[in-house]
């Protein structure tokens, strides 16, 4: 006789969800365990179930929970810690007095952890404007509609018509999804959480975990707010590749977690990710960004306003027919392909200059 695994596995985290919406925390905490042992029978041994794309909608919803269980078991811990602390007011011995030192020090290390988490903020406009962005006329009309309007007509985004809570920007690299960040920095009334992997890695174990939740909780306390996700799939690749380390995992189950937050109840965070490999990212990450906004290879046009911007006030004789034909014969290049051909250009009276021998005054 065969045990269904998923069955049992479902009826307990019913229970435990009922209990933890009672506020029975360690009844709730009880019923998540059981519910796990079968969910891991489940995903490790039950070889009948032919849907992997239920296995892993299983498997997401199994991280999800358990991180919930986590923060039940954490929050019980802390209970623990009070009574201590009130047991010591009383005469308590001081080996049960312990707990509260050790709360102390966690409070220290999530203010240390919020203070790593300061230079992410952009305290100051980039000054880049939408007519600073060559082209891209689309995804810039995309993106005033998706994050400019729901900050500056709340009113608008009520009942039915809810703005977007994730957008993910995606295309060949060098054509201008960090630039575009800088001007919805620049635009949006809003503060800017401009974040790379970097930010987030720590070498510490449990440390990762801690800097995204932080990270979601700055954003929700400083709301309206956006956090800018750069190369987000170096954070948040497909689960399961080989040589994924344990930490790695836990940052994306984080990461889940706190983006399905954003989308069930802060209606004013926005999530905004950019990568050059959308098909790297993990799929539940990737359904989290409801919102994704294609960024092309310039066309002629913006490649020629692109020579012009960054030849800046250098003198030159280039006529406007000149830098059409330029734009027209950059085919396939992309807006950082065009900023080092010019970078490259003016350094070419440097190299004439190097050679000569015999120089006059003009």
């Amino acid at each position: 006789m065969s045990v269904d695994f998923k069955g049992k596995g479902i009826e307990f985290v019913n229970s435990a969800v009922q209990e933890d919406e009672a506020e029975n925390y360690e009844k709730a905490y009880e019923l998540y365990v059981k519910a796990f042992g079968y969910f891991q029978a489940y995903l490790k041994h039950d070889k009948t179930e032919k849907n992997q794309s239920l296995r892993e909608i299983i498997r997401a919803k199994y991280m999800e929970y358990m991180t919930r269980a986590e923060a039940i078991k954490q929050m019980l811990d802390s209970v623990d810690s009070t009574a201590n602390s009130q047991a010591k007011a009383t005469g308590a011995t001081a080996t049960k007095a312990k707990p509260k030192g050790h709360g102390d020090n966690e409070d220290s290390d999530l203010e240390k952890i919020r203070g790593s988490l300061g230079g992410v903020i952009l305290e100051e406009k980039p000054n880049v404007k939408w007519d600073d962005v060559a082209g891209l006329e689309g995804a810039k009309e995309a993106l005033k509609e998706a994050v400019i309007l729901p900050i500056q007509f709340p009113q608008f985004f009520t009942g039915a018509r809810k703005p977007w809570s994730g957008i993910l920007l995606y295309g060949p690299p060098g054509t201008g999804k960090s630039y575009l960040a800088k001007a919805i920095a620049t635009e949006a009334d809003s503060t800017f959480f401009a974040v790379s992997s970097s930010d987030l890695v720590s070498t510490w174990m449990g440390d990762s975990e801690k800097l995204v939740s932080q990270l979601f909780a700055l954003a929700r306390e400083r709301a309206p707010s956006i956090v800018f996700i750069d190369e987000i799939d170096s954070l948040c690749s497909a689960r399961g590749d080989s040589g994924e380390s344990e930490a790695a995992r836990r940052i994306k189950t984080e990461f889940l977690v706190q983006m399905q937050g954003v989308g069930k109840g802060d209606k004013r965070v926005l999530v905004l990710g950019a990568t050059n490999m959308p098909h790297n990212l993990d799929q539940a990450v990737r359904r989290r960004f409801d919102k994704r906004i294609y960024i092309p290879l310039p066309e002629a046009p913006a490649r020629s306003a692109m020579l012009k911007i960054h030849l800046k006030d250098t003198p030159h004789n280039l006529r406007k027919e000149d830098f059409d034909m330029l734009g027209a014969k950059l085919e396939g290049f992309s807006g950082s392909d065009c900023a080092v051909l010019v970078k490259d250009v003016l350094f070419e009276p440097v190299r004439k200059t190097k050679d000569a021998t015999h120089f006059k005054k003009v």
